[in-house]
C-alpha cells in the first residue's frame, strides 16, 4: 500500500521532514518512491516556510491511490490540497497515566457489582393464577 508520510532528517532534536511516498512496508526514513515536500515544525506557522509541497504530484499520488498519514492528511488540509480531517477525540491523553489506570480498575469493578442483582432477579419465578 502506498503512503504519502513523513520521513525524518535534520540533527539531533532539530527536526526537518520531507513528505515522501513510500511502500507502507518501508521503514520510516527508508527507500521512498519520491519526495514531495517537506515540513519544518520548529519554523512558525505563520512563516511560508514552514512547508512546502509539490501539489501537482501530491493530487497524482492520491489519483493512484496513496494514503496520508494523519499528520500528513492534516498538512495537506491547511493547505487545501484535500478536505481537512476530522479532529481526533482522545480525553484521556489529558490525564496522568497512574490516574488513567486507577479510573480503567473502577469502571471494571463496577459493572461486576451491577450485574450480580440483574443475575438475581430472572431466578425469581413468578406465580401464575
Amino acid at each position: 500500500m502506498l503512503k504519502l508520510r513523513l520521513s525524518r532528517g535534520g540533527t539531533k532534536k532539530r527536526p526537518v521532514y520531507k513528505v515522501v511516498v513510500a511502500d507502507s512496508r518501508f521503514a520510516r526514513d527508508g527507500r521512498f518512491i519520491e519526495k514531495v515536500g517537506f515540513f519544518n515544525p520548529l519554523l512558525p506557522k505563520d512563516k511560508k516556510e514552514r512547508v512546502g509541497l509539490e501539489a501537482e504530484r501530491i493530487k497524482y499520488w492520491l489519483g493512484q491511490g496513496a494514503k496520508p498519514t494523519t499528520r500528513v492528511a492534516r498538512i495537506l488540509g491547511e493547505n487545501e490540497l484535500m478536505p481537512m480531517p476530522v479532529n481526533g477525540n482522545n480525553p484521556n491523553k489529558a490525564i496522568p497515566k497512574k490516574e488513567r489506570n486507577k479510573k480503567e480498575e473502577d469502571k471494571t469493578e463496577a459493572p461486576k457489582a451491577d450485574a450480580a442483582p440483574a443475575a438475581e432477579a430472572p431466578k425469581e419465578e413468578k406465580k401464575i393464577v
